[in-house]
């Protein structure tokens, strides 16, 4: 059965956070079918942890772009790697105080590897430079530093099992490094979570979180950091039955056992007064599994964590590739950090050579692929003529590192020809990452075409809105598997926080019928869009020129994705139907609620130009279809149209 979950207001408050699902001790749910909207207080929303923001008009949306008071002064929330979480931002503040000097600042991140990341781009100061940043190592100066942050050894608990030794590890910089410095958290997302910050900021003021040097040599344990297949001692198969992790086990993690102590009653009591009312941290390595299984394809049944992790594999298994298990699939703290570490990780495995950036894609990874590296070939339009010219240039000796493409795009829903894409992949010796969020892997099956599958699972698998997530795959079938799993050994980092994936697991139980139900309300919106006159033109991969390569992978169960766009004839047409749709508006999408958003405005409104010379629309509307009744959603189509007509009709 599928919990409907009581929806933000439909013309929430300016600024405020667009929440995710309620939870149990948290808020009420809703049980009922048909959604009901309620008014979120400001002390219902300090609760959630929500990934969107309500900009509930036209005029808001661009204002926000145009850095207008009224609507920058309002913004309590936001995208989390657009808008740093204001508790983040306090923590940061708190240790640029501390170990910084009054000119500067701090941004925050998972471990010493991810930091080390951002100084080096802060370092080569790419705002300045042509040349893309390299992933080398760059000393630290007094200007830019890094301080590393860890739980005094007797202070240690299960709760930070599974991070780093360094929990957190902060670069300090000048003010004047601030712009690029959020270039990189955006780019990257290599920031850290708001509940990782939460918790540190707690251990922070509480004196139990310190910098690495202000602790006695003696009392820093040794450094036994555990990395890639590491994690999992015994290679999991799809046809066995897993173990259950009872406890985070000393070998799972980056913490020595010799730290694990609880002989500090008063840090005990912290802990438990952080987490203890809420949910156990100790069966975060139980709720990673859980949700590895569920991307294999090895469980959908909606069960609770327990059972997760002991039932056998199921007999149909989504992925059907030889050799594959949840063992190659790694988890990230978002899906764009996927994406960054899948293109580093093949930039160590393949040396420095170019990407393909093919169809119209989300921004930033068009950006990692050009800040980081050697560059990209960009195909905007992902056109057959593309491919055409990327086929004489192989000819002609040109070598390129991977082509990264979505299945389907967004927002224009186009897919790719990944069956072309792939023998030319294998003739001329080039990887193939697909980004399978907007289709996901109940609909799709494109792994047998990729040789990593990356994902963003803050999206439609989560469907709370309430948590960031990532994941990259490995094919065991690709050419480059055993270069890449030797890679990932070496640099892959667990830096998923425990609390973070408790949230994941709980909220994914149910994403195969939430699945079902969005597919089929996303074609009934569809039905009602295209039978109205108003309409220029409707985005979405079953009404698509290019479904016949959406349709080669698709299950034959699978549906065409909950995400659609659509255009009209003027930008006050477009501005009169999204003020009037009665349905949350804000960045995102896959929520289980319907979200909405002029989508070009938000991600390209300093290069509208640029964007519509690939088929994109200034004025294009994205629609990320939800879980509420169907002839609700209908009925709210209708009266928005009408609102167009409306207008029509005044100018006439």
């Amino acid at each position: 059965m599928i919990v409907t979950p009581i929806a933000p207001s439909i013309h929430g408050e300016l600024g405020q956070a667009i929440p995710d699902t309620p939870h149990v001790g948290d808020f009420l749910y809703s049980r009922k079918i048909k959604l009901r909207s309620v008014i979120c207080s400001p002390n219902y929303l300090t609760l959630v942890k929500a990934v969107s923001v309500s900009l509930p008009s036209w005029k808001a949306n661009v204002g926000y772009e145009e850095g207008e008071e009224w609507v920058l002064s309002k913004m309590k929330n936001g995208y989390p790697r657009f808008f740093i979480h204001t508790g983040i931002q306090a923590f940061a503040g708190a240790v640029a105080r501390k170990y910084g000097n009054s000119d500067e600042q701090a941004m925050l991140f998972p471990s010493t590897a991810a930091a080390t990341r951002c100084l080096n781009f802060l370092a080569r100061d790419t705002a300045h430079k042509s040349t893309a940043v390299q992933f080398f190592a760059t000393q630290p100066s007094d200007d830019l530093r890094i301080v590393d942050l860890i739980l005094q050894n007797k202070a240690s608990h299960p709760a930070i099992a599974g991070t780093s030794k360094t929990i957190i590890s902060a670069v300090i910089f000048p003010m004047s490094k601030d712009g690029h410095a959020k270039t990189f958290w955006q780019h990257s997302g290599e920031g850290v979570s708001s509940r990782r910050a939460e918790f540190c900021f707690k251990a922070f003021e509480e004196g139990y979180l310190i910098s690495r040097n202000h602790v006695p040599s003696e009392n820093i344990p040794l450094d036994r950091t555990c990395k890639g297949p590491r994690r999992y001692q015994r290679k999991a198969s799809l046809n066995q039955t897993d173990e259950p992790v009872a406890a985070l086990r000393a070998e799972d993690c980056s913490i020595p056992a010799s730290s694990i102590s609880l002989d500090r009653q008063d840090y005990a009591q912290f802990v438990e007064e952080r987490f203890g009312r809420n949910l156990d941290i100790s069966l975060a390595a139980n709720a990673k599994l859980a949700v590895r299984r569920r991307i294999a394809g090895s469980l959908t049944a909606d069960v609770d964590l327990p059972e997760a992790v002991v039932m056998p594999s199921e007999g149909t298994a989504i992925r059907k590739v030889q050799g594959f298990s949840e063992d190659d699939i790694y988890l990230y703290p978002c899906g764009m950090n996927s994406i960054f570490n899948t293109h580093r990780v093949l930039l160590k495995t393949r040396g420095p050579l170019k990407s393909i950036s093919f169809g119209f894609p989300y921004i930033d990874t068009l950006k990692i692929l050009e800040k980081w590296g050697p560059g990209c070939l960009f195909y905007g339009h992902g056109s057959s003529a593309d491919l055409d010219d990327l086929e004489n240039r192989c000819k002609r000796g040109e070598k390129f590192l991977a082509l990264f493409c979505e299945f389907p795009g967004n927002p224009l829903l186009k897919s790719p020809d990944l069956r072309r894409i792939r023998k030319l992949a294998d003739q001329y010796d080039f990887a193939v990452v697909v980004d399978e969020t907007i289709g996901n892997f109940m609909n799709v099956h494109i792994l047998p075409a990729a040789d990593v599958v990356v994902s963003s699972l803050t999206k439609v698998f989560s469907g709370d809105s309430n948590v960031m997530g990532g994941s990259s795959i490995l094919n065991p079938r690709s050419r480059y598997y055993h270069q890449v799993q030797r890679t990932m050994t070496d640099e892959y980092e667990d830096n998923y926080w425990p609390e973070d994936a408790i949230y994941l697991e709980r909220n994914s139980r149910d994403f195969v019928s939430r699945n079902e139900r969005i597919n089929k309300n996303a074609e009934a919106i569809c039905q009602v869009l295209k039978a109205s006159p108003y309409v220029k033109e409707i985005y979405y991969p079953k009404y698509s020129p290019t479904r016949p390569f959406y349709d080669e992978y698709r299950h034959p169960t699978g549906g065409y994705g909950g995400l659609l766009s659509v255009t009209f004839h003027t930008t006050a047409e477009a501005a009169a139907f999204f003020d009037d749709l009665e349905v949350a508006k804000g960045p995102s999408l896959g929520t289980n609620f319907t979200l909405c958003s002029p989508y070009v405005i938000l991600a390209h409104y300093n290069e509208l130009d640029w964007a519509a010379q690939f088929g994109v629309e200034a004025d294009l509307i994205r629609i990320s279809v939800g879980l509420e009744d169907t002839e609700e959603l209908r009925g709210k189509c209708k009266r928005a149209l009408a609102a167009v007509a409306r207008l029509e009709n005044a100018v006439l």
